[in-house]
């Protein structure tokens, strides 16, 4: 195959990913000249669209984010402003807020396996395709799915942009049958995500690890949702309040969202990134199964993400079977409220990450200055330098379309929402 020819190929967009952008690949011979991530996507400009809003309305506005995490963005925002106000909650309602987690996490990564991720595993364009000769496979992703999303449903009222969470609490405790039903549909499920891990072990995963930075909350006790440090492979092990000491965001000619640096190097966040730094606080019981099939962390091989999102899947039905067995909730849905200005932040972790809020608030409640930095924007400038390794270590002596299609799955482990970054594919290659 000619490398020196010049090549201009367009495609409208990447394909089962979440928002749109472009990727423009500049090559001559086997050196990359260039390599962007050309994110298109106008700001949403919700960070400003808060600004004059009550303390009230700030978990409903911002469960619009995502459709498909709105409790990480809702839960993140509440407990920074109840860090502010001093608000401490009983110990039962802060593990209620850790099983609309769960639910989350169950339902975003059973969505990304199933119907964006395996089909690049199993060779089809598409779940549709792979739908014909593997309905088991999306099968088994509609059953997760359900279960975590009536998790979330549970407690939040509806597990598309829910309405029962609170600064303070909850709107509502569920009713004792709604309780039962879904812990059947827990215990159902079990099977189904522990079947998940062993067959991500079947999958053909390539291996282009390589050294990177990887950041996520950790935790001492239980894997972290929403508590913990900041933690990060380099040894940082920071607090909220040090995080924008650390990580700066800045703009670039090609995005229209932030890129985000740590100490001005690229990071990961993400399931990967999560059981890099928690592993060794994963239930006895789920480590010896991960293990007994050969699955090991830490590592730097981002195709293994599919194995740590089913691993996540399977701890997270796990831990919601043993808060469902306390038994349906009874005492008061919330604690009061008093507003106080100031101003606080705080990290959990979405199913793709990190997330960091920041708010400023005045004496009646109202925010006056707000930040949200969700996990793609910090994970774009790592793509980048992971497609510039991959890519090269993959060949560039490919065809157009192989080399597109390797992107595209290089780009898939990390399961962006280029609509959450409140600010791809479209694929360039020019060689000359």
């Amino acid at each position: 195959m000619n490398n020196k020819r010049t090549i201009k190929l367009n495609v409208p967009f990447i394909t089962r990913l979440e928002g749109e952008g472009a990727l423009e690949l500049s090559a001559q011979g086997d050196t990359i000249e260039k390599l962007h991530l050309k994110i298109f996507e106008p700001p949403r400009l919700f960070e400003k669209f808060l600004e004059g809003k009550s303390y009230k309305d700030v978990p409903d506005l911002n469960a619009r984010i995502c459709g498909i995490c709105p409790m990480a963005y809702q839960l993140t925002s509440i407990q920074a402003i109840e860090r502010l106000f001093g608000i401490k909650l009983p110990k039962q309602l802060v593990q209620l807020r850790r099983l609309m987690n769960l639910g989350e996490w169950i339902q975003s990564h059973a969505l990304h396996i199933h119907f964006l991720a395996a089909p690049d595993f199993l060779g089809f364009d598409s779940a549709i395709h792979m739908a014909k000769q593997h309905p088991e496979i999306l099968q088994r992703g509609m059953r997760l799915q359900e279960t975590g999303n009536a998790l979330m449903a549970l407690l939040g009222g509806r597990s598309v942009h829910p309405v029962g969470l609170q600064v303070g609490g909850f709107g509502r405790l569920p009713e004792r049958k709604r309780w039962d039903t879904v812990r059947t549909l827990v215990d159902n499920a079990l099977p189904d995500a522990k079947s998940l891990i062993a067959w991500t072990t079947t999958l053909e995963l390539p291996d282009y690890s390589h050294k990177f930075i990887w950041v996520s909350l950790k935790h001492s006790k239980q894997y972290p949702i929403n508590g913990g440090k900041i933690a990060a492979s380099n040894g940082l092990n920071l607090t909220y309040n040090s995080y924008d000491k650390h990580f700066h965001e800045h703009q670039v000619p090609h995005s229209t969202a932030f890129y985000s640096l740590l100490n001005g190097q690229d990071y990961l966040v993400g399931p990967l990134a999560r059981l890099n730094n928690n592993y060794r606080i994963l239930p006895g019981a789920i480590k010896k199964y991960v293990e007994s099939l050969g699955i090991r962390f830490p590592n730097q091989n981002m195709f293994t993400s599919i194995q740590a999102r089913a691993i996540e899947i399977y701890f997270s039905l796990y831990e919601a079977r043993k808060i469902l067995d306390k038994g349906c909730p009874v005492e008061a849905p919330y604690v009061p409220v008093t507003p106080k200005a100031g101003t606080s932040c705080f990290c959990t972790e979405a199913p793709r990450g990190m997330i960091y809020h920041r708010y400023q608030l005045d004496e009646e409640g109202r925010v006056s200055r707000c930040t949200i930095i969700p996990p793609t924007s910090q994970n774009q400038a790592r793509i980048e330098q992971d497609l510039k390794y991959s890519v090269k270590k993959f060949g560039l002596n490919h065809s157009d379309q192989t080399l597109k299609f390797f992107c595209e799955k290089v780009i898939r482990n990390y399961d962006p929402c280029i609509s959450c970054s409140t600010h791809f594919l479209d694929f360039k290659i020019l060689r000359s």
